[in-house]
């Protein structure tokens, strides 16, 4: 009977064994394992010209291709950011006003985010949050593009 009993709980393991090994197979198995980098990122835009103007007179970004009127490029290290009408790909509304729907943060050196503060106010953009060390380790400055998207300066400290 003994024998019976250590028979059935070698089972138990041995088929617990098998279903988590076929778990972790699945999840080893998945394409998306081969996701690597963040390559790109959109911003819907509402008015192409504003957030143009913005980008590249207010941000000083270096447009690097633009490919129609509704989709044009900035490369910033190692990441495209795109500015794009919606339609392409998606019928979706625009968010509405007032509402972001997205938050950025580029990362400057430590003596850069009080001179981004200042050059801010100089353009007339409003500062959400004026330069301010949080309890992180990061000083941070927070503000709007024109189509509202929360954009946030910041350097580690």
């Amino acid at each position: 009977m003994r024998q019976n009993i250590l028979g059935a709980i070698n089972a138990v393991i041995s088929r617990n064994r098998n279903v988590k090994a076929t778990v972790t197979d699945r999840k080893s198995a998945s394409p998306f394992h081969a996701i690597r980098a963040v390559d790109y990122t959109v911003i819907l835009v509402r008015d192409m010209a504003a957030m143009r103007r913005f980008y590249e007179g207010v941000l000083c970004l270096s447009l690097t291709r633009e490919l129609s009127a509704g989709w044009i490029e900035y490369q910033i290290g190692g990441t495209t950011l795109a500015l794009a009408r919606p339609g392409r790909t998606a019928k979706d509304a625009p968010v509405p006003k007032g509402s972001a729907s997205l938050q950025l943060a580029f990362r400057v050196g430590a003596e850069d985010v009080d001179r981004c503060a200042d050059e801010l106010v100089r353009h007339g953009v409003d500062l959400l949050e004026p330069p301010t060390n949080q309890p992180f380790g990061h000083r941070t400055l927070f503000f709007r593009d024109p189509d509202g998207n929360l954009l946030e300066v910041y350097a580690e400290i």
